[in-house]
């Protein structure tokens, strides 16, 4: 099925150079960064103009062509920071192909990833000296460059700072290089390692035009406001958090950078962010604390009645609820007014409280390999529990689907990847005729909208036949307040799978709640929740076998719970 999903205006993108280029001619003297800096106790600002941010680019391009890595590879590792969107805009801009790390990889991996993707350069931060020197002693790499975002004084090692100034002299030379370069649009521009659920990581191949098309797509729907302040949060290395982040660019909007999970509360109202883009995990523990509080105030009677009110007041076109539901929008900055939410399913009562908050709040989907959007929900088409409609360019089908309606996902437009570098035999089990198997199991409404059942690999398959999808129970487990996370699971007994769940509680919830509680007699309430669940389910999905801990689960930078890693410790 084609839906086309365009509501406003804008210019298409054909590459990367292309959405900067138009965001510098539009809004050239708005903050495109803005970068806090401490020097012992002082704090300092800096603010990155649009121009300011292009010049940037110039001089870095024109500087790592001088250095000879013209169509090179060139890894980036570091966490979230003005100099890693530098490093990558510059280098998909007309230098060479961008090799995003997971700053959180251990010494193995950071070498593996290296060589699998051929890298000629690394661009690393300061804290991550010590592993780099070990790289460099390792003759399994090649690498040829090794440049620091930090000014460090080491052997054989440059820093951007000083590259800066050489592409700066360079430009004042008539040096037009990186200025003159062509992209080659349908061509490698990036290779990304999949995080996944799994040990086994796959290298992307995206194009310049797979991202700035999925970069148009998002314009066609989503409203952002050169006005708008954006927390970067997600890690840049995933493709959701660096396309987002160029999002965010093609509407002149202001970026600045998030201290930590822990700061997120301050961040929001330091720098009056007004839009965010995280992960379920994060907006459920947020919206979690907010209910604990209205409950601790007396106020659950009042939030309920504001919350009919001002629906009813919705239907005539008068929306109150950023006055009535204020006290709570403060908590969160107080300019917050649009969340987007992706990586995994969210518990439906949490998006529908924050738009009921008034603070608009939308669920997309989508794969490394997809650029990663395929489909989105918008202010004009919201839908509660499923994942949005295609994006304009994209087109979905459900394949062989069954009596339900319910099949895999499978997608094709000019966003899907270019396939898995140098695996010919991975890149063919999921690209079949033009069409991207997801590996997604899902069904497609009577208006368009794409709802998610659960992911194929993770199907439990019962003995008699019966199909579980997990996410389907996570979901309803995810609701109950003292849960943090959870991940059901098949474990093997007589022949059969016995359907489990561990349960990850939040140590600050129940201490708060119940003080006195013992680990047996949580365990008890827990159960107890657990068979109010399975009252209202089919017997063949009734969970049997309960774990409990307060220990995290093993997750993906994107809060991706590690399934096969998860299941091998049990």
């Amino acid at each position: 099925m084609k839906i086309y999903n365009k509501i406003y205006e804008c210019k298409e993108f054909k590459n990367v150079r292309e959405v900067i280029d138009n965001s510098v001619k539009l809004y050239s003297d708005s903050d495109a960064f803005i970068v806090k800096e401490k020097e012992g106790k002082d704090i300092k600002y800096r603010h990155i103009t649009y121009k300011d941010f292009k010049e940037e680019n110039n001089k870095l391009g024109t500087a790592l062509i001088n250095l000879g890595l013209k169509n090179k590879r060139i890894a980036i590792i570091s966490k979230n920071r003005y100099e890693w969107a530098l490093t990558y805009f510059t280098v998909m801009s007309g230098v060479g192909i961008t090799v995003p790390l997971d700053n959180g990889l251990k010494e193995e991996e950071i070498i593996s990833c290296l060589k699998r993707s051929k890298t000629d350069c690394i661009v690393f931060e300061k804290e991550k000296l010590e592993t780099i020197k070990k790289l460099k002693e390792n003759t399994d790499i090649k690498i040829k460059e090794y440049i620091c975002m930090d000014n460090i004084k080491e052997d054989g090692i440059k820093n951007i700072n000083d590259l800066l100034e050489q592409g700066k002299k360079l430009l004042e030379k008539g040096n037009k290089e990186y200025l003159d370069a062509v992209i080659e649009d349908e061509k490698m521009a990036t290779i990304i390692f999949t995080s996944g659920t799994t040990s086994e990581s796959k290298a992307v191949m995206l194009s310049n035009k797979n991202i700035a098309s999925n970069i148009t797509d998002l314009d066609y729907v989503e409203k952002i406001y050169s006005s708008d302040v954006n927390l970067v949060f997600l890690p840049l290395h995933h493709t959701f958090g660096s396309t987002g982040l160029l999002f965010f660019l093609s509407n002149g909007a202001t970026n600045v950078f998030c201290d930590g999970l822990r700061h997120i509360q301050n961040n929001l109202k330091e720098y009056k962010v007004t839009v965010f883009v995280a992960v379920p995990l994060l907006l459920e523990t947020m919206y979690k604390k907010i209910m604990t509080q209205v409950e601790k105030q007396g106020k659950t009677k009042l939030i309920k009645f504001a919350t009919k009110l001002s629906k009813f007041l919705l239907k005539f076109g008068i929306d109150i609820r950023r006055k009535l539901f204020k006290e709570i929008i403060d908590n969160l900055g107080g300019s917050l007014r649009f969340i987007v939410t992706g990586a995994s399913a969210i518990d439906r009562k949490v998006a529908e409280g924050f738009n009921n908050f008034g603070m608009l709040t939308v669920q997309g989907y989508g794969l490394t390999e997809t650029s990663p959007v395929l489909t989105a929900e918008n202010e004009k088409a919201i839908r509660y529990g499923s994942v949005g409609l295609p994006m304009y360019d994209v087109e979905i089908k459900i394949d062989n689907p069954d009596e339900e309606g319910i099949g895999e996902i499978i997608a094709k437009g000019p966003n899907i990847m270019l396939g898995y570098y140098e695996n010919e035999k991975a890149t063919n089990e999921v690209l079949k005729d033009g069409w991207f198997h997801t590996g997604d199991l899902g069904y497609i409404d009577k208006d368009g909208f794409v709802f998610i059942t659960g992911r194929k690999k993770n199907v439990i398959v019962l003995k008699n036949g019966k199909n579980i999808f997990p996410e389907e129970l996570e979901s309803l487990i995810t609701a109950l307040p003292y849960v943090s996370e959870n991940m059901v699971f098949g474990k093997n007994k007589n022949n059969d799978l016995l359907l489990s769940v561990k349960i990850v509680y939040n140590e600050e919830y129940v201490k708060e709640k119940y003080p006195d509680i013992s680990k047996e007699d949580l365990k008890e309430m827990i159960w107890n929740d657990i068979k109010e669940i399975n009252a209202k389910l089919p017997d063949y999905k009734h969970i049997k076998n309960l774990i409990v801990t307060n220990e995290p689960m093993i997750k993906t930078t994107t809060a991706k719970i590690k399934r096969f890693e998860e299941e091998k410790r049990l």
